[in-house]
């Protein structure tokens, strides 16, 4: 850890990434530390910032390479020339020897390449963070390309999860940072980045991604050749596309692209919403672009390593958020929110959705190119630590993806209206889902479970009405028994106050003779008195 740490420092001052940090926006003390750091004792060198950049997290390994290819979907956000060389981070990685990828590729499939494949090519076809993927064709002539884990990936990447967690117990000290639930949300992306080391499981998504997308105009997958997959190793159809960011080639074709735009705002909902199965690392080196329908585009989607779905429960509570908020119902959205718990105990629902409406009503019925989502997302950063709102982790995979096809939507047509776009969808998907239709559906995947108790269905109503009898019944006891203690404690009262006047009695008796005495000397109102008294003491 401690090596680990040493090196993330040595890099930051190698590539002097703190000249990135706007200084006139910083508070005067963090501003005087950055002037008066020994970093600046190092030379910056004749290469850019953005390429300083795109060098140092290539060189901090596979994490930070996530992280920047975020980054270059949100042109918004950053500088053009940061976006145009964190770019590189999506299908230019350096690669490994192509004598190491031939090592592994026979490693795993425990065969020769010359068995296995007609023809490999050593050279790799594109490199990305975690893998990397070469051209190769089999015997039988088909065209596939063969994607290799990078040898030793696993170890660094544990190395930089370790860090994460340490980084994440620290933000859970700070209350402010608690309600981000840090652990949970890094345990998540441990788990879906984790997964892109098993190949096996990737070429499991892409065959479920693709059944999905059977005949669709929207989308095709690339089909999987099985024999030849390992968990280190996939060998999988080669497809021939123009990338999707690639807009002079797109241009170049005449391509639709607001349709396009359109269409990949489409496949996010029905991904989401129809088949609850998204593919989540949607960046613009995993998407291309059909060359042979430049009029009716239809994407091309690869690595299928980190996909999301959500439950039921979460697929109603977003497609219902989603469309009160297209129709600016505020408070519905308020309502929602707290019905499922995302937000603290005690908020009032119409002071909630007040700070919703600041926040939202400004980017609603524009175009994706006049809305600032760096200043919606702080704004809604802001209302959510006013009201206590936690970070939902199972959300965080679907917000990653939301944000990747909102940044490929503004790079292909900037004129695009999300709204408009994604409201007809969402109001049929609910209309189906709450009709006739959803019901019959709901019919249809409970049928197994329902036929399979049906035969049980006399004996289960005969032991429910046996325990319901049996319920009646020790209730009948209870109340009999209650009856029979009051009915004791009565007599038991009664049997009191007799003894307290038997008692009486007998204190009179063996008093008589001095009270006789005593009662002569006394007037009579006295007397009264007295008598009163022993007949009360004697009734209670």
């Amino acid at each position: 850890m401690t090596l680990r740490l040493v090196r993330i420092f040595w890099v930051v001052t190698r590539y002097r990434l703190d000249t990135l940090i706007p200084l006139d926006r910083l508070p005067l003390p963090l501003r005087l530390l950055l002037l008066l750091s020994p970093l600046r004792l190092v030379p910056i060198g004749p290469r850019a910032r953005s390429e300083r950049l795109r060098l140092a997290l290539e060189a901090l390994g596979p994490i930070f390479v996530k992280f920047g290819q975020m980054l270059s979907t949100r042109r918004d956000l950053l500088p053009a020339d940061i976006a145009d060389e964190l770019r590189r981070l999506q299908d230019q990685v350096p690669p490994f020897p192509g004598e190491a990828a031939v090592a592994r590729v026979e490693e795993e499939l425990e065969m020769s390449l010359t068995e296995a494949f007609a023809r490999f090519d050593s050279t790799p076809l594109a490199s990305a963070s975690i893998a990397q993927v070469h051209a190769a064709t089999l015997h039988s002539g088909e065209a596939v390309v063969v994607k290799i884990i990078r040898p030793g990936i696993e170890r660094v990447m544990r190395q930089d999860m370790a860090l994460l967690y340490r980084v994440a117990r620290l933000l859970t000290l700070v209350p402010e940072a608690r309600r981000l639930r840090p652990l949970e949300v890094v345990r998540d992306y441990e788990a879906t980045l984790f997964d892109e080391l098993d190949l096996h499981k990737e070429a499991a998504n892409t065959s479920q991604l693709k059944r999905n997308f059977k005949q669709s105009p929207l989308l095709y997958v690339p089909a999987i050749h099985w024999p030849l997959t390992r968990r280190g190793v996939m060998v999988q159809e080669r497809i021939h596309g123009i990338p999707v960011a690639d807009l002079a080639a797109l241009e170049a074709r005449d391509t639709d692209l607001k349709k396009l735009a359109e269409r990949g705002v489409e496949i996010f909902f029905t991904q989401v919403f129809r088949d609850n199965f998204f593919h989540a690392d949607m960046h613009p080196g995993n998407i291309f672009v059909a060359e042979d329908k430049p009029q009716d585009p239809q994407y091309i989607a690869i690595d299928c390593g980190i996909v999301g779905s959500l439950t039921r429960e979460d697929q109603d509570y977003l497609a219902r958020n989603l469309l009160a908020f297209f129709h600016q119902d505020y408070y519905e959205v308020a309502a929602l929110h707290i019905e499922s718990g995302w937000v603290g105990e005690g908020t009032r629902a119409n002071e909630f959705a007040a700070a919703i409406r600041a926040v939202c009503e400004p980017i609603l019925e524009k175009p994706l190119k006049d809305i600032s989502f760096g200043q919606v997302l702080l704004g809604l950063f802001q209302t959510a630590r006013r009201f206590n709102m936690e970070v939902q982790p199972q959300l965080v995979l679907l917000q990653k993806t939301l944000l990747n096809i909102e940044g490929l939507g503004r790079q292909l047509y900037p004129d695009l209206d999300l709204w408009s776009t994604a409201k007809p969808y969402l109001e049929r998907w609910m209309k189906e889902r709450a009709g006739p239709r959803g019901f019959l559906e709901s019919l249809k995947r409970q049928a197994p479970e329902l036929t399979r108790q049906l035969p049980e269905l006399p004996v289960l109503a005969h032991q429910a009405l046996t325990q319901v009898e049996a319920e009646r019944q020790q209730r009948r006891r209870q109340s009999d028994a209650l009856a029979g203690m009051r009915r004791h404690l009565k007599h038991a009262a009664r049997g009191a106050r007799r003894l307290r006047f038997g008692v009486l009695l007998l204190a009179l008796a063996l008093a008589w003779q001095p009270l006789l005495a005593w009662a002569g000397q006394q007037p009579w109102p006295v007397l009264a008195a007295a008598a009163l008294g022993a007949l009360l003491l004697a009734w209670h």
